[in-house]
């Protein structure tokens, strides 16, 4: 009666550790399931923005991870920058549209070709380059992006922005 006993003992607390080890394993799936963030919020990390239809000197503004961003093409005659985004031929202003000195939204002025801020009369040139002497601290941010083709996606760190901040020009 003894070795019964005991058999049914090693089966039951083996039952025991295999029911606890299922559901530890359950228990960590279900803590990881909650620290990933949710499909809505990783679809909201990258918007893709098509630059085929874009026309010179029009202000696009697209909203990206709940900022506005502004899109600009720029004119033959408009000075070139290194913090342009080339896509082809065409030579293109990028950036988060916050000013740089208390978060407000600058308007695009086309008669003067900059971005003003009416806040604090802060200006941005046509590249998002801050007029020195005025409130803004810093040139406009430019958001993280990846070129494919004719779109911009936003979010994504392709060769050209990485290129960027190895230059000091975006942070």
């Amino acid at each position: 009666m003894g070795n019964e006993q005991k058999g049914r003992r090693d089966f039951m607390g083996m039952a025991l550790g295999a029911c606890a080890a299922v559901g530890g394993v359950g228990a960590l799936y279900a803590a990881k399931r909650t620290w990933d963030p949710l499909p809505s919020v990783k679809a909201a990390g990258f918007t893709t923005i098509d630059l085929s239809g874009a026309k010179p000197n029009e202000l696009i503004v697209e909203k990206w991870r709940g900022k506005p961003i502004f899109v600009l093409k720029k004119t033959a005659d408009m000075e070139a920058n290194d913090r342009d985004v080339v896509i082809g031929t065409d030579r293109f202003h990028v950036s988060i549209g916050l000013c740089t000195h208390l978060g407000c939204i600058p308007a695009y002025k086309n008669d003067t070709k900059t971005f003003f801020c009416a806040c604090h009369g802060g200006v941005f040139d046509v590249s998002g380059v801050n007029e020195p002497g005025l409130p803004p601290p810093s040139p406009l941010e430019i958001p993280p992006f990846k070129i494919a083709g004719t779109k911009l996606i936003l979010g994504e760190e392709g060769p050209e922005y990485k290129q960027m901040l190895a230059a000091g020009i975006s942070v």
